[in-house]
Parts: structure tokens; C-alpha cells; sequence
């Protein structure tokens, strides 16, 4: 088997059938001082390869004899909204994929990257998917596009004849593990594990403790033997040849589910009605037939040899499991009906020391070829994406993609960001209020520092805004709380979410690193007792004393913009706070277990008085007939060229009161204007829209 040292893309020997032109292709790259990057096109009758590009030493492309300009290994840093290509690419893909990697099946296991991936971007690791029992390597098939942003992809291809046993499957993930660590030792290294794949990436683990690196687990196999399978197996095995056709198509619909798989791809935005036909097509006209491959992929003494395999690498994995040192998070499907994987997700989280979990409830054994998120926006939102030994806030962040926002909107925010049809006003040097952000700064750093919210509602809004008018996405300061992983059965969540579009733990470093490099920062000095106030303060400022922002801006020549929102009032009514729950024994035992784990999260030890008590609970609330939310940004407030806010604690806390009478100044504004509102009613506004069909947005007061 060729190797291949550093972006670790291995040209496999793969012997092409000569009457049949291929059109899936793979890439071969070598790293190091002679660097070739390789396009391979189906291959000549005579068994050679037809190379189409080589890009030789010197960074020239010389196709049939000519020489073309110099083309990027690595692409430049990912923008916002960039095309992630999630849901461009279904099982019908995948199908296709393995149908051409099988049929030149001889030689050994082998490595690949699709040409799908791409180029990543600068300084990226490496990322190594591990197959389940298929073992093509084509698992990740609507994941390309995405991961090969992010990462150097490479995947493992077990060929349908071959029997490598175990151990030695290790053997070859463990040189590759080498030859990566040899040549880039600071670099962390993926192992994506699906099913089987699980066990083989536990099993590496263990045996190589010294290596940094990141397991991500789906639905691994270390269950098997408490599979619901198991009194089955013994008749698969009695199955005669001739009807060994039926076993993989039966094993289709326990491997996954083929609803969830008809659905990737289809669009959300679509009208139910059409969706449900596009749905109905799909099973009828792709999917049924597909599965009918299977018996292809998996023939009968592989399915036999598979079993076996199975079952080692089940044992081998759970021996070692106490050894692995691997940061791993597991990735475990609620209706997997091979596997008792949400089970398994459980143990393993009590078993390794250091395991995040996920639960998707809806989906089946083979998630990664089924209807739910990106795989990496998985990995982002857990905060496993990291370039180097330790995740860096800014320069490990990869802002979110059009696929990303578009799901967030309309899965995540849904029924609020309509229920609410949020309107932003904005205060110009000159002191006029606009609509719009106009107001705001679009070159950084700046700091906007405003009211939260009851239950922190006003956020998704006003990221959509930032994000579609001004193409900002703002870093916000969250609670530690939301990056605790502690629930071994946690859902990918809102949490998550908002790591995805760029929150971190409000401490002061992160502060300091995200204006350092010129971010738009979100502040809220109240914090999660201004979220969680009590009855009768909604509106009410509840800061600290302390100057906590002011001189860190003017550290950094950051501009202040205060920022007031109302509407909360007019979504739901707050019946029951912290006071009222605490009063009620039964509901007194639930808001201390929930707030037991917070407490660890010693915030603002230094201050005093209420804004040093922060329990994290959820309120009693009566929704009400929708409102409208109304955001009013202030007049920015330059600390740049005042040096004297950082030694001066006076002078400091006059900007300090400055800011927060500008807040105040605008909640009160937003609470008289929106009187002006003939559109405050989630009813008047659906009228509106029933009547204008061509309008984009709904009015409303005049500034």
C-alpha cells in the first residue's frame, strides 16, 4: 500500500474494471518538502492511471504538457455564510459513491479523500473517518463539502474481499497516526468512528495515550454484544446463498431509518404538502430501490466476516476502554434499532474521562446518512474544533454557514423570531435615530452593552439583523453554565446553538482576546440575574458597581454602543420567579437540583449585593397573544484616544453611568414609541402581510 506523510490523502492501488468509465474521483497528496497534489480520473485499459493535474514542486500545474498558474493547498480562512453544502448530497449519492469504490476491490485497506472535501483552510488537522460495516469510507458523503473546510479529510476504504482481522486494521490507522504526528506534532488528530468504526478508534486510543487526539463516536459498536440483534445473528449465518439477497435489505431498515434518509436534501422552506411528495418520490423511486444494493456491498461471506469482525473489536475495545486518554465525544441515536446506543452513550460517558455526549432521538443507526445537522456543526457547537493543543476562541472560530443560519431560523428560533417581527432603530453621530443598524460601527472592536432580556429572548433576533444588514456576526458573553457537559443524555441543543454563532464564557480573558482582535463584542453587565429578574423588574438595570467593561474597552480603543430592548412584556407574563418557586416544597427540590451544578461557576466573586446571586432556573410564565420586540442602539461612545480611562477609576465610572443612562434613556423611548405601533399585535402584522403580499417587512413607528 502507498503512503503518503502529513495531509495524509494515500493513492490507493486500486485496479479499475476496463470496460466502464468512473466517474467518482479520489485525490492523492503528498506533504513535505516536494509537495503534488493528484486528481485522479478513471484509470486506462491497460490498469494505469490517467493523471489529469500535477501540481509539481514549485507550485505550477502542468496539464498535457502546459503549464497553468499556481493553485492554493489550503484555502483562506472561511467567511460568513459561506456554502457548507449540507443537504446538496443524500443517500442516493452515497450509493453511487460506494457502487464505484467496490467495484475495483482488490488489494489491502486503503486511504482516500474525496475531491468533494476540497481544499481546507489554513493550518487545519487532520481528520480520519473510519467506516462501519460496509467499510467503503463513504459515510461522510454529505458531510464533504462541509468537513473539507475545516479539516484534511481522509478516509478509510476496506475492500469487500478483504479479511485484515482486527489488530490489523489497527496496524494501518496506527502507521498513518505516525507519519501525521511525525510530520505536523502539534496538530490534534480526528478519528470519526462510525459503528464499527467506534471500536477501532477506542482501541487506537488506548494504545496510543501519548497522541493528541479527538474521537468522535457515532453510534459505536462497543454495544454489540447487548445488541437486540444477537439472537439473530446465528440464522444469518444459516441463510443460504441464493437468498442472502433478502438479508441486506431487511438489515436496511433496522441499520436506519429510511424516512430520515429520503428526507436529507429535501428543503425545509418548501410547503408542507410539497415536501411530503418530494418525500414520496424519493421512497418509492430512490430509496427502496437502493437498499436492494446492499446485498452488493455487503455480500455473504462479508456480512459473515463483518460479524466476526464485530465481535473482536467489541471485545478489544471494551478491554483497553479504561486506557484512553482521547478527548471523545459520542454521538448516539434514540431510534437505533441495531444498537442500544443511547445506553452505550451513558456508560461510555461514565467510563472515559473525558466524554461529551449527544443524543438524536429521531434518528436511526446510520445518522450520518440521515436527515438531522452537519456533522460539523456538531463538532463546533460542542467546542471540539481546535487547531492546535488547546481550543482558541478566536482563531479556532469558523463563523456560521448559509445552511447553518437558515436551520437556526427555522428550526432553532422558529416560532419566536415570527411571533415577534422584531424592528431595530439606531442613533447616528449627529444624534438622529434611523431604522436599521446604520448607527452601529461596522469596523471593530466594539462593545454593545445593553438590557437582557427576560430569559434572554432578545438574542436570536438580533443576531439574524447583524448577520443579514450588516454582515457582522457579534461574539456574545454567555454564561458558563451553557458549556458545562455533564448530562450524558443532552440533546444537540439552543446551548450549542449558540456556540455555533460565536458565544463564549463571559470572563475577562475572553473579553480581552475578542476586542484584541477587533470583534464585535455582546455585554450584558446584569448578566443572569437581569435574565432571570423577579416579578415587577422587567426594564430595570441590576449592574454591578464595578466599571467591569469600560476600562478593558478603552484598553483596546473599543466603541461603546448602549443598546435598550423591550417586548417581553408582551410575549408572556412572569407569574412565578425565584422568590415564588422557592416557597413551593416540591418546586423548591427541583430548582435546587437544577442549580446545584451552577454553583461551581464562581461569577463576579467580588461584587456584592444581587447581582453576585445568580441561580439559573426557569420562571413560571402565561404566553400571551404576541407583541412586537423594539431594539434602539444609542450614540456610540469612543473610548479610543483616552488613555485616561484605563488609570482613572473616576473617570472610568463617569462613562460608566454615561452608558448606562443611555441604555435606560432607550428602554424608555422604545416603551413610548411602541405605543405609536399599529402594528404591535402578532395579529394586525399577519394581516398586513395577508394584504401586502409583495412587502419584505412589516412598519412600524416612525423615529
Amino acid at each position: 500500500m502507498a503512503t503518503c506523510s502529513s495531509s495524509l490523502l494515500v493513492l490507493p492501488n486500486l485496479r479499475w474494471s476496463s470496460n466502464q468509465r468512473r466517474n467518482f474521483k479520489v485525490r492523492a497528496q503528498i506533504s513535505g518538502e516536494n509537495k503534488k497534489t493528484t486528481s485522479l480520473e478513471p484509470v486506462n485499459n491497460n490498469g494505469s492511471v490517467s493523471v489529469s493535474s500535477v501540481q509539481n514542486q514549485k507550485g505550477a500545474n502542468e496539464v498535457n504538457g502546459k503549464v497553468k498558474s499556481q493553485k492554493k493547498i489550503v484555502s483562506d480562512e472561511i467567511e460568513l455564510l459561506w456554502d457548507d453544502g449540507y443537504g446538496s448530497k443524500s443517500v442516493k449519492d452515497y450509493f453511487a459513491a460506494a457502487r464505484e469504490i467496490l467495484k475495483p476491490d482488490g488489494g489491502p485497506p486503503r486511504w482516500f479523500s474525496p475531491v468533494d472535501c476540497g481544499r481546507p483552510v489554513e493550518d487545519a488537522p487532520t481528520l480520519l473517518f473510519l467506516p462501519g460495516m460496509d467499510g467503503t469510507g463513504m459515510g461522510l458523503v454529505p458531510h464533504h463539502k462541509a468537513l473539507g473546510k475545516a479539516f484534511h479529510v481522509s478516509c478509510l476504504h476496506i475492500p469487500v474481499l478483504d479479511r485484515t482481522p482486527f489488530e490489523g486494521l489497527l496496524k494501518v490507522v496506527e502507521d498513518v497516526l505516525r507519519q501525521e504526528q511525525a510530520t505536523r506534532p502539534n496538530k490534534p488528530i480526528y478519528l470519526v468512528g462510525d459503528s464499527f468504526g467506534g471500536c477501532l478508534a477506542l482501541a487506537v486510543a488506548a494504545r496510543n495515550r501519548s497522541l493528541d487526539l479527538v474521537l468522535i463516536l457515532v453510534n459505536p459498536a462497543t454495544s454489540f454484544d447487548r445488541s437486540p440483534l444477537q439472537p439473530l445473528l446465528p440464522i444469518l449465518e444459516m441463510v443460504p446463498e441464493e437468498l442472502h439477497f433478502t438479508v441486506p435489505y431487511a438489515l436496511s431498515f433496522i441499520m436506519g431509518d429510511p424516512i430520515k434518509m429520503a428526507t436529507l436534501g429535501i428543503d425545509n422552506q418548501l410547503p408542507t404538502g410539497i415536501k411530503m411528495e418530494k418525500l414520496r418520490q424519493r421512497l418509492t423511486k430512490t430509496m427502496l430501490p437502493l437498499l436492494s444494493e446492499l446485498g452488493g456491498i455487503i455480500p455473504r461471506e462479508t456480512l459473515l466476516w463483518k460479524l466476526k469482525l464485530l465481535r473482536s473489536g467489541c471485545a478489544y475495545a471494551n478491554s483497553r476502554i479504561h486506557a484512553v486518554q482521547a478527548e471523545v465525544l459520542v454521538l448516539a441515536s434514540g431510534k437505533d434499532m441495531m444498537l442500544p446506543s443511547q445506553e452505550e452513550a451513558k456508560r461510555l460517558h461514565g467510563v472515559l474521562k473525558n466524554c461529551s455526549v449527544r443524543c438524536f432521538k429521531d434518528n436511526g443507526h446510520t445518522l450520518l446518512l440521515e436527515d438531522s445537522i452537519s456533522l460539523l456543526t456538531v463538532i463546533k457547537g460542542t467546542g471540539k474544533y481546535r487547531r492546535s493543543w488547546r481550543y482558541d476562541l478566536v482563531s479556532d472560530f469558523l463563523p456560521p454557514s448559509k445552511g447553518e443560519l437558515a436551520y437556526a431560523l427555522d428550526e432553532v428560533l422558529g416560532f419566536l423570531r415570527n411571533a415577534v417581527g422584531s424592528v431595530f432603530y439606531s442613533t447616528m453621530e449627529d444624534g438622529r435615530i434611523v431604522k436599521g443598524l446604520a448607527g452601529v460601527p461596522d469596523e471593530g472592536p466594539v462593545l454593545l452593552v445593553g438590557y437582557h432580556m427576560l430569559m434572554g429572548l432578545e438574542l436570536g433576533p438580533m443576531s439574524e439583523a447583524f448577520i443579514k444588514e450588516k454582515n457582522i456576526l457579534f461574539r456574545g458573553m454567555a454564561h458558563p453554565v451553557l458549556y458545562s457537559d455533564n448530562d450524558p443524555a443532552k440533546a444537540f441543543d439552543y446551548g450549542d446553538w449558540i456556540k455555533v454563532f460565536g458565544a463564549y464564557p463571559v470572563t475577562a480573558t475572553n473579553l480581552f482576546k475578542l476586542l484584541s482582535s477587533k470583534s464585535h463584542v455582546l455585554l450584558f453587565p446584569g448578566g443572569a440575574r437581569e435574565a432571570l429578574h423577579n416579578r415587577g423588574e422587567q426594564y430595570k438595570l441590576i449592574w454591578p458597581e464595578q466599571q467591569e467593561f469600560v476600562r478593558m474597552a478603552a484598553r483596546f480603543g473599543a466603541t461603546i454602543v448602549p443598546f435598550g430592548t423591550v417586548g417581553e412584556d408582551d410575549i408572556a407574563e412572569l407569574v412565578l420567579d425565584y422568590n415564588d418557586l422557592m416557597k413551593i416544597p416540591i418546586l423548591n427540590d427541583y430548582v435546587t437540583e437544577i442549580t446545584r451544578d451552577t454553583k461551581q461557576f464562581r461569577l463576579r466573586e467580588e461584587s456584592e449585593g444581587e447581582v453576585a446571586n445568580q441561580p439559573l432556573y426557569i420562571p413560571g410564565l402565561i404566553p400571551k397573544v404576541p407583541g412586537r420586540f423594539y431594539y434602539l442602539f444609542g450614540k456610540p461612545i469612543e473610548t479610543k484616544g483616552r488613555p485616561e480611562l484605563v488609570k482613572d477609576k473616576d473617570e472610568a465610572n463617569r462613562v460608566y453611568l454615561e452608558v448606562k443612562a443611555e441604555v435606560e434613556n432607550s428602554i424608555a423611548y422604545l416603551l413610548k414609541k411602541r405605543e405609536e405601533d399599529p402594528y404591535r399585535s402578532v395579529l394586525d402584522r399577519l394581516s398586513y402581510s395577508l394584504t401586502h403580499t409583495t412587502a419584505t417587512h412589516v412598519p412600524s413607528f416612525e423615529p
